[in-house]
């Protein structure tokens, strides 16, 4: 696993607004008492083997007990391929590691990002009681209680609220970041501005009482779909002010599709004033912004902020030059930078996205795209002789790969 340093964010940027980034988690692995972390260590691999039938178990439970979850606050598309489940398991099982082995990594990117996103699902504290009661019941129903006895329960439950603490705790100093009751995150936008860049991405302009961004950000974009549910998406910024927000919308879901189809300029739509924790620092020492495909939105929405005289470096992978949809703006945006320099990757030349010699020494670096891109870029960063002062990453998915 890279080594992460964290410096610590900046609470506002150009436009005003305080914006939701000033705060990580508080992880403590002295937490845990030590019968409790004995039990753990004991029955780890019993859990962990069998966390995977655990998930979905309980996600069934808590849908058929709560069909208002499904159906306005969680992905669909997730759930029916799996990948929510994967990140549920591999969040717990980390941080149950984390407690009990003290060469483990401490998971304070995971449990950050788990943060953020649900600050921008408007998820509270209450919640997690929900989570607690169908997911021990799940545990008891894979298990069985001749092995989930009273005291394996105890310490599995102190697991649960150790980690739920730390990200209740997290998310309500992000609330209050910005002055915001708890949950309430979702604004009705008038959508201002819709084009096409490429033939599968689209971008939205919209306005309404929103937050300034931080470089890097997103906006969860909630429609109400034919079937009466409403699902709720993230999409990162390209760039954003306190009333006005613009996106950049790739066709791969039900939720993508139905703006393509559905949403025109003078619609209202719901959408989240801004979170994320992969936001560019406002230092002074180089940036790196590695990129596939759709994940440039976030790098443009960097470069839209970035100081002038900055050294930025840009490389991004992408199927085609047709098939860069940001290609313009960003080849503008670099172009005015005193120091900037852009590489493109396109696969349909044979071009594939190599770091090497495109790493300064002292560089932040930003990663954003597919599963696969970010571990073949992690593993190449890995590989440097000198490794840069830190490494950033977004993904477009449940990010259950990166936290082990």
């Amino acid at each position: 696993m890279i080594g992460v340093s964290r410096p610590t964010p900046q609470n506002s940027y150009p436009g005003g607004s305080t914006v939701i980034v000033s705060t990580k988690p508080l992880t403590d692995r002295s937490r845990l008492s030590e019968a409790h972390a004995e039990m753990i260590k004991a029955t780890l691999p019993l859990v962990g083997s069998k966390i995977n039938d655990i998930t979905p178990v309980f996600y069934n439970r808590m849908f058929t007990a709560h069909p208002e979850l499904l159906r306005s606050t969680f992905n669909r598309a997730n759930q029916k391929q799996g990948d929510q489940q994967k990140a549920l398991a591999a969040s717990i099982a980390t941080f149950a590691t984390m407690l009990v082995d003290p060469e483990a990594p401490d998971p304070v990117d995971m449990l950050a990002r788990i943060g953020h996103k649900h600050v921008s699902l408007g998820i509270t504290a209450d919640q997690y009681n929900i989570v607690h009661e169908h997911l021990f019941g799940a545990i008891v129903e894979v298990l069985g209680a001749d092995v989930v006895t009273p005291p394996v329960a105890e310490a599995w439950d102190a697991v649960y609220w150790l980690m739920a603490n730390v990200l209740i705790d997290l998310e309500s100093d992000l609330y209050a970041s910005n002055d915001l009751a708890p949950g309430d995150v979702f604004r009705h936008v008038t959508v201002t501005g819709k084009k096409q860049l490429s033939d599968k991405v689209w971008e939205y302009t919209f306005e309404g009482d929103l937050v300034t961004p931080a470089p890097g950000q997103y906006t969860s974009i909630g429609v109400k779909l034919p079937d009466g549910a409403r699902q709720l998406r993230q999409y990162s910024l390209l760039s954003g002010t306190d009333s006005q927000y613009r996106i950049a919308v790739e066709d791969n879901g039900e939720v993508s599709t139905f703006l393509r189809d559905n949403v025109e300029v003078g619609d209202t739509i719901e959408a989240s004033v801004a979170a994320g924790d992969l936001v560019m620092n406002d230092d002074v020492n180089p940036v790196v912004l590695i990129s596939q495909g759709i994940g440039s939105t976030p790098m443009v929405g960097m470069l839209n902020q970035v100081a002038a005289d900055r050294h930025v470096t840009v490389l991004h992978a992408d199927q085609s030059e047709k098939d860069h949809a940001q290609r313009e703006e960003m080849v503008a945006l670099v172009g005015g930078l005193a120091n900037g320099a852009l590489y493109t990757f396109y696969r349909d030349a044979d071009q594939w996205l190599n770091v090497a010699g495109h790493i300064p020494s002292d560089a932040s670096v930003y990663l954003c795209g597919g599963n696969e891109f970010l571990q073949n870029v992690r593993g190449q960063l890995e590989n440097l002789e000198e490794q840069p002062r830190e490494i950033r990453f977004e993904l477009f998915s449940p990010n259950d790969w990166l936290i082990s």
